[in-house]
């Protein structure tokens, strides 16, 4: 009898063990969107005939052996607005993967911040917003005022809280963040 008993008590506790280690969870998970890798940004800048392009490109990415790329086509003229359009590129690949698609079609994740160093006298604002109504700021525009000089950091930030009062309190992921040496005369 304590023979049949040592049994049932030792499958007992085999079957607690084992339906306790089984996973409840049957639910597919959730697919990973993964963070887009950027290795182009060109930001066009235009007023009629004048146009200023930014350009930025780190083929091997930032940790890689290879020297990012960094210009200013020129100076921005005082007193203009231009009109302004980001385009993201992946050509770490043959075929180069347009970003910037993939921003707007996931418009409602993403936010470009736009930080204005001191001494630079630049106004910006968005001119593209989200299905929701809140900024995504692949277009928008750049209004300079009096001759200066300074930097302008571009931030593309993945999930962010919208609508936000700016890049400091908005959270999310940094997808690139370059900033710019911007003259105008």
């Amino acid at each position: 009898k304590m023979k049949n008993y040592f049994k049932l008590v030792s499958i007992t506790l085999f079957t607690l063990l084992f339906v306790a280690c089984s996973s409840d969870d049957d639910a597919a998970p959730e697919p990973v969107n993964e963070e887009e890798l950027i290795t182009t940004m060109i930001v066009t800048l235009s007023n009629g005939p004048d146009q200023v392009v930014l350009y930025y490109q780190d083929i091997d990415g930032e940790d890689g052996p290879g020297a990012e790329i960094l210009t200013v086509s020129g100076p921005l003229t005082a007193n203009t607005t231009y009109d302004g359009a980001i385009r993201l590129l992946n050509e770490s690949d043959e075929e180069v993967e347009e970003i910037t698609e993939e921003i707007e079609e996931e418009d409602d994740e993403h936010q470009f911040f736009y930080t204005i160093g001191t001494g630079l006298d630049v106004a910006t604002e968005y001119e593209d917003e989200d299905e929701n109504g809140n900024p995504v700021g692949l277009s928008f525009t750049l209004t300079t005022g009096a001759a200066s000089s300074g930097s302008l950091t571009f931030t593309l930030q993945h999930e962010p809280t919208k609508p936000n009062d700016g890049l400091d309190v908005a959270g999310g992921e940094t997808d690139i963040e370059k900033s710019f040496d911007l003259v105008v005369q």
